[in-house]
């Protein structure tokens, strides 16, 4: 939500789908996480009822079209969402409907610090770095 809006309550699916319907604008993404909350969408049956006053944003984050008013609710992966200036985080999406982007690492075989990156690679998936990805809001890796 832009900072000082009223959080809408989206505790449950049934909430969730209230919030949307009487949402002015919703803003999401092209990406991974738009495509996920597309599928929400058309899972609760609003495809065609909120198409009017669905953006889809280009170039840059939701949270930084949402600051400048572009919607009222802006839907994005967490990571992404959380402490941008001018926007309030609400939460995760309820149940079901909350289905995160995976995210990918590899070592190029042009790498100049092969050893480096993987070690890198080795810590990134290891139980060690799972409080720290936490603290951005990004799940670990589930081997």
């Amino acid at each position: 939500m832009r900072a000082g809006a009223q959080k809408p309550d989206i505790s449950t699916v049934e909430a969730y789908k209230a919030t949307l319907i009487a949402a002015k604008s919703i803003g999401y993404s092209r990406g991974c996480s738009g495509t996920n909350i597309a599928e929400g969408i058309a899972r609760l049956g609003l495809t065609e009822q909120l198409k009017a006053k669905t953006i889809l944003t280009n170039g840059g984050p939701v949270a930084d079209f949402l600051a400048r008013g572009d919607f009222d609710i802006g839907i994005q992966q967490t990571n992404i969402m959380v402490g941008v200036p001018g926007t309030e985080y609400v939460g995760p999406l309820p149940g079901t409907l909350n289905k995160p982007c995976p995210s990918s690492v590899a070592l190029l075989a042009t790498s100049k610090e092969p050893e480096a990156a993987r070690a890198m690679i080795t810590f990134m998936v290891s139980p060690e770095a799972a409080p720290l990805l936490r603290k951005t809001h990004v799940e670990p890796a589930k081997p």
